[in-house]
């Protein structure tokens, strides 16, 4: 177990750690840092401390760790790569469990059906589109708009104008509170317009993905030309989560807060891009430096505004979670 905790930690993390018993009884293959920032762990660079920051380095280390977590009844928070998330500045509480070190991809039946790719929840898209180009197969070009991990992917049904994963996953694996395995077919998965019905308390660990063989031309085409699509209309180099919205039906939430006048709006640290107006993004330059408040105070004025000139509430795709 890492030790040293942030001066500003009020110790949960040590008290939580020895109430697992990590120390007289090691959990062989798990790290744990107590009271870690959350903003080291999400791309908006904001958050306060999780008060247990867990990392598996194999499964057998997660489904023992979820047994201890259960048995002594302490709340359990899955994160990924925190591409689409938003920590409170109060921070987590619990135990807090990311998966970046599950993530391999690989063809389990690469004699018989190549087209079928295992991808474990802490693979990045990235990793997994690399894979698929190398060996010709198509289906997930669409995961060159999509960053983070498959296993926050598959919860949202991420996805660009290319495809989503509903449209190449078989089946979905993911451990419940106790540490038992579950697995569920595509249509049991309620994917929907980045949404799914998989169960919020349970953590996903891997999925098998159907693609298709496609000349590799093809593919680099359409990846090459969505990576441009993304470099012309989307802020780079400052801190966010993506779109932080979702399109309503038959428009665009960024056209809407675009025309309701907030470009450039801000609330502290918190900006509405100049380059894409649903694009909510951290400016880093400001002082005092942008807090989580700050950002969802502007969530919460972009919302209002947009109903007020339109009659449209947007909801919301970037997740908020924590305590103030």
């Amino acid at each position: 177990m890492t030790q040293g905790p942030p001066a500003d930690s009020d110790g949960r993390g040590a008290r939580l750690a020895s109430l697992l018993k990590l120390s007289e009884e090691p959990i062989v293959g798990l790290s744990a840092t107590p009271d870690d920032p959350m903003r080291r762990h999400t791309t908006l660079r904001l958050g306060g401390p999780a008060d247990l920051w867990c990392v598996p380095d194999h499964a057998e280390a997660l489904a023992a760790l979820l047994s201890r977590t259960h048995s002594a009844k302490i709340p359990v928070t899955f994160v990924g790569g925190g591409t689409n998330l938003l920590v409170r500045d109060g921070g987590l509480r619990g135990v807090v469990i990311n998966l970046r070190r599950l993530n391999r991809v690989s063809q389990p039946r690469k004699d018989t059906e190549p087209e079928l790719v295992a991808v474990e929840a802490g693979a990045s898209t990235g990793r997994v589109l690399n894979y698929a180009i190398t060996r010709a197969l198509g289906g997930v070009e669409f995961l060159a708009g999509v960053p983070g991990t498959v296993g926050g992917g598959l919860i949202m049904n991420a996805g660009t104008y290319l495809g989503e994963f509903i449209d190449v996953v078989v089946e979905v694996e993911s451990l419940n509170l106790r540490g038992d395995l579950v697995r569920r077919s595509n249509t049991e998965c309620g994917f929907r317009y980045r949404d799914s019905a998989l169960p919020k308390d349970e953590l996903i660990t891997g999925a098998l993905l159907r693609l298709r063989p496609r000349p590799l031309e093809e593919i680099e085409r359409d990846v090459a030309k969505l990576r441009e699509h993304r470099r012309q209309r989307e802020p780079m180099g400052v801190p966010n989560n993506g779109s932080t919205f979702k399109n309503p039906e038959g428009d665009y939430a960024g056209r809407l807060i675009e025309a309701a006048g907030l470009k450039g709006h801000r609330r502290g640290g918190a900006v509405v891009s100049e380059k894409h107006a649903n694009w909510l993004v951290v400016d880093r330059e400001v002082a005092p430096p942008c807090s989580s408040r700050d950002l969802i105070g502007l969530i919460e004025h972009v919302e209002d505004a947009v109903e007020r000139a339109f009659g449209v509430r947007l909801l919301r795709e970037v997740k908020i979670i924590g305590e103030d």
